[in-house]
């Protein structure tokens, strides 16, 4: 059960013209010019406001900081050809969801009639971090033990306070657009890779999906690759905190991994007391805690970071990748994307603007993000 956590990184971004921060569909010349710079690592969304990028198969973190730059960079430098620009951020602070259109292709024409109006409001983007593991049995093993630690990367990663214009006083408001899908969640407590495929295949097999990539749980074995795919982070403005939520992501399967070639495993909670922790980031982000449930007690979200860096120290220095494990800490003292974004909003209302003054501040603010660092 040799192991090289290989790692891949997919992110969606929502497309918003410079000048008025409003969101604009995505031109097909500039979709042209960003496949043409690109290839197959971008191609578009459901929604034709929408881009998606992929990352190689990195070999460690390194590759994948330098793949992603890439990537980020090339959309932002093809989108400013036009007068766009890109925002990584699960929902548009301001935008209608009832106004936007979906991307004329055949998978993405069933989706709007298979999901009816649902579909209609998935105006929401978030990351997913694919691990390499390489056996079937191994990825349902650990993808059990790994929902325990969803809800911590949520509550890190949250980026979607803003709804139509308004403040939900959720941190992820895209969850619960998401959450109106079928096949989300939380998954399944399945016990091997055969349970699983009997479950699924009869999904296939009556005609009710046609393969598994449209099995959307928080975490799922990948369809198309030899990974375990962690779906249920917003995407984030700052490449550096995604970076450290793939490093999380990545520590956790090697941890889990190692636990279990010393014959010992993570404890398989109830998941519904899981749910109660996914909520609370939903909610909360990293404010208000999350439920320790084998102290069965609500414990601040900084001490369960602080427990989980100790917890996968070990692990992160052998995969290369402590120091963005440590940037967990950084995103705890600066604020979460929502954290941030209120309080852009807060000022600018507070120096006397308006209320959509204010929201347009806020999507500037999260476009001077997306190239951060880079």
């Amino acid at each position: 059960m040799e192991c090289a956590y290989t790692l891949g990184i997919e992110e969606e971004y929502l497309l918003v013209d410079i000048e008025t921060g409003s969101l604009t569909d995505v031109p097909d010349a500039l979709m042209h010019d960003c496949v043409a710079a690109l290839g197959d690592q971008v191609s578009p969304e459901f929604l034709a406001c929408q881009i998606e990028v992929g990352t190689g198969v990195c070999a460690n973190l390194d590759e994948a900081r330098r793949d992603l730059g890439n990537l980020r960079r090339a959309i932002a430098r093809c989108a400013g050809e036009y007068g766009l620009a890109p925002l990584a951020v699960s929902c548009h602070p301001f935008a209608d969801w009832q106004s936007r259109k979906h991307t004329e292709k055949d998978r993405y024409n069933d989706l709007a009639r298979d999901l009816g109006g649902v579909a209609r409001r998935m105006l929401i983007c978030g990351t997913h971090v694919h691990v390499g593991l390489p056996d079937d049995d191994l990825r349902i093993d650990i993808m059990r033990q790994f929902t325990y630690f969803l809800p911590h990367l949520l509550a890190l990663s949250t980026s979607s306070p803003f709804w139509g214009g308004q403040d939900t006083g959720l941190n992820s408001y895209r969850l619960s657009v998401f959450d109106n899908l079928p096949r989300t969640g939380l998954p399944p407590d399945f016990i091997s890779y055969s349970e699983y495929r009997r479950s699924v295949d009869m999904l296939i097999q009556a005609g009710l999906i046609e393969d598994t990539t449209k099995i959307w749980w928080d975490i799922r074995p990948s369809a198309r690759f030899p990974t375990l795919e962690a779906r249920i982070c917003d995407v984030m403005p700052v490449m550096e905190h995604t970076l450290t939520i793939a490093a999380l992501v990545q520590s956790i399967t090697r941890m889990l991994v190692e636990l279990r070639r010393r014959n010992q495993r993570w404890r398989i909670y109830d998941r519904f007391l899981i749910a109660e922790n996914r909520w609370r980031a939903q909610r909360y982000g990293p404010r208000e805690g999350l439920l320790d449930i084998g102290k069965g007690a609500l414990v601040p979200v900084p001490e369960l970071v602080a427990e989980l860096i100790e917890l996968l120290q070990a692990d992160a220095m052998v995969l290369g990748c402590l120091n963005e494990l440590r940037g967990a800490q950084d995103i705890l003292a600066s604020g979460t994307s929502a954290e941030r974004q209120r309080a852009v909003f807060a000022q600018v209302q507070a120096e006397g603007a308006s209320r959509d003054e204010a929201l347009r501040a806020v999507v500037h603010s999260l476009r001077r993000e997306f190239l951060q660092g880079l």
